[in-house]
Order: C-alpha cells, then structure tokens, then sequence
C-alpha cells in the first residue's frame, strides 16, 4: 500500500474528517425531499444518458437518493452505519477512509456509465424511463454493505446484537451477507451483475490488499511441508538420554535444563539449537 501512503502524504489534508456524518445527511435529505415529492427522484438518480445531456448534478444526487423509504429503517441505518464507520476511520485514519468511500463512490458511477456503453453498442435503447429504472439501481446501499463488510474483516470477532437480543460475532454476519449477495449475484441480470460487482469494488480491492498470498506461493509451501515433515520426523536420544543438542555447541538439557531448544526452518535438514545459537548460527544450505 506504497502508494495509498504518498497519497496521504500528498493530499491528507484535504481529506474531510467526520465523513459518515455528511453521508448520513444526505440519507436524511434524500429521504425528506422524497417525502415531499416522490417524482422529485427521478431528477436525483444517476443516469449516464441525462448526465451526458447536461445534467452533471446527477454525479453526485445520486448519493441523496434513499435506500429504504421507512423512518423505522432509516433510522437504524443510520445508526448502525455511523458507528461502523466512525469506528474504521479511528482505525484506519481519515484520509484512507475517505479513499475507501469515495472509490466506492467513484467505481459506482463508472458502473453506470459502463454499461451505458455496452447498452449503447448493442443498439439497445437507453433514454426516457428506462434510464431512470436502469439509474434507480445505483444508490448507496452497496456502498453501506462496502462499510460493513470492511468493518467486519477488522474487527472479525466484535459482537452486534441482532435484533437487539442475538449476540452475533460479526464475521458470521459477514458470511451470510457475503452469500446473499452472491445469491443475488448469480441470480441477476448481467447488468445487475455490473452495478453489484461495481459498487463492491472498493470492498473486493480492500479484501485482496490485505491478504497475504505470499504464503501460496510454491516456494513456501514447499518449505512449510518440509518443516512439518522434519518436526515428525523421531527424534534419536543423545547420551545421557538427552532428548535435545545444539547443532552448534553441542549442549543438552542435561548440561543445563534451563535451556531451550528450537529448531530452525531455514535449515536444510533436522537440525536443533539451543536458545543462544537459534538467532545467530550460519544456516545449513543444500550443497
């Protein structure tokens, strides 16, 4: 994450600290203007085909647009998502926050776009309602599963009372939004496939960048079976009855039984050492 970091170091100043605040605000006022005229949506969503017809403010009143039309929902939505996200800039800081909403946002938007062009190209037509209907699946409910599932892959064994009453760690919960959503996944169309994997997008970068698949690797399989092989392997007593010998000293626990053995991955071969010489001898390497 090099480059997450000169970013930071660049532009951490302009990030906007607090940022769950404004996005719960604009949930409240998106859910306001609707009560107030419900048609008036149809000028907020994110619509590739009006956006490229002068009505750029849709980049943005996208984000206003309401995933529930219940207070009672709201409501909890915002609570919830204020505290999982208040919690993740703490932990991460605010600038990668803002990074991680904000590309969310962005991967959204080329969504939109992207399969305007695919629609475009097959000759399909994309203007009047339905690209309304098409921009009425892009809101910020994926980008709110993006802030749960983040929260949930760090703080993994955190509890959350499900329906105030069921104490649920929050890895399960994560699992069983996870296979929902690829339920839904499989089961939508192929331009419901690109708004979800769209909208995930920041999640499924987060998810990769922290996984460390360097230990995947054939190099170091191949030395973890080794090392398991050699630890085994029957181990030949020594005399005395020691159990144990320093490849480099030669001590037992019978010279000293305060002292440890381990013994070493990086060596070829069965080879032990006691505490003093685990850090500091010369590996055996094959010939």
């Amino acid at each position: 994450m090099n480059w997450l970091n000169k970013l930071e170091r660049r532009f951490g100043r302009y990030a906007i600290p607090n940022l769950m605040k404004w996005l719960i605000g604009a949930y409240v006022i998106g859910f306001l203007l609707y009560r107030l005229n419900r048609g008036i949506l149809g000028y907020l969503v994110l619509s590739p085909y009006h956006i490229l017809r002068g009505q750029i403010w849709r980049l943005v009143t996208w984000i206003f647009v309401p995933t529930s039309t219940s207070v009672f929902s709201l409501l909890i939505m915002g609570l919830l998502y204020y505290q999982l996200g208040s919690a993740l800039e703490r932990n991460w800081g605010t600038f990668r926050f803002n990074v991680y909403i904000f590309s969310g946002m962005l991967f959204t938007v080329l969504g939109a776009f992207l399969l305007y062009g695919i629609l475009w190209l097959l000759g399909e037509p994309v203007g009047g309602s339905l690209a309304l209907a098409l921009g009425m699946g892009y809101n910020t409910n994926y980008i709110n599963m993006s802030i749960f599932l983040a929260f949930a892959l760090t703080y993994p064994e955190m509890q959350l009372l499900l329906m105030f009453l069921i104490p649920v760690k929050m890895k399960w919960m994560a699992v069983v939004y996870g296979v929902l959503t690829v339920a839904e996944f499989i089961d939508s169309s192929w331009a419901g496939r690109i708004s979800i994997f769209m909208s995930l997008l920041n999640f499924i970068i987060f998810f990769l960048s922290t996984r460390n698949f360097k230990r995947y690797a054939p190099q170091e399989v191949h030395r973890r079976q080794s090392f398991k092989r050699q630890m085994r392997a029957p181990r030949n007593s020594y005399g005395g009855g020691a159990m144990h010998k320093c490849a480099v000293c030669g001590r037992t626990e019978r010279d000293d039984p305060s002292l440890e053995f381990r013994f070493c991955s990086k060596c070829v071969g069965n080879h032990e050492y006691c505490q003093e010489h685990l850090f500091t001898h010369q590996h055996i390497r094959p010939q």
